[in-house]
């Protein structure tokens, strides 16, 4: 099989990779569903089952994994199971380096202040304000750090030029 190319048009495309592969658990998961089609319970089963969810979910945001429905055996619920989509990656984009730095702090970092900003971003987006700019002028930074933000925070998505809220099944 030969697989599909990731091609990053746009550097916050980066975001959910550095995010699955920085964190050892996403990065094991990932090479679970390089291999085979697996349920989420059989994610579970042979990684630990509290960051399934998350990573599945930041997955689904990077369009990194496909899914399908698994026929059931007689009297069983049919069953959702996820590959990885992607076997190579080609990065075809320029970004100034304050623009990457920003990203690849953002997808790595745990400080405090980014961790609020999440939250104040997520307060703007539930009082009606959807708009990339304006949000990002309200706060002083990019609307790239804002796009950046989205992907890492897991029920939020960019949608044109506006934040949306997402649900686990709504990909």
């Amino acid at each position: 099989m030969t697989g599909h190319i990731r091609i990053v048009n746009d550097p916050v495309e980066l975001v959910p990779l550095l995010l699955t592969f920085n964190n050892p658990k996403f990065k094991q998961l990932y090479e679970l569903l390089d291999k085979n089609w697996m349920t989420e319970e059989e994610l579970a089963e042979r990684c630990e089952s509290a960051c399934v969810a998350s990573c599945l979910s930041i997955l689904r945001k990077g369009n990194l994994i496909e899914e399908q429905w698994r026929m059931p055996k007689p009297g069983e619920k049919p069953s959702k199971e996820f590959r990885s989509t992607y076997k190579t990656f080609r990065a075809n984009f320029q970004c100034s380096m304050i623009d990457l730095a920003d990203l690849i702090y953002i997808s790595l970092s745990t400080d405090e202040n980014i961790q609020k900003l999440a939250s104040h971003v997520e307060d703007e987006l539930n009082s009606g304000n959807t708009s990339i700019a304006d949000i990002a002028r309200k706060f002083e930074v990019s609307p790239l750090v804002i796009k950046a933000l989205s992907k890492r925070i897991p029920n939020l998505d960019v949608k044109g030029q506006g934040l949306v809220h997402v649900t686990n099944n709504a990909r």
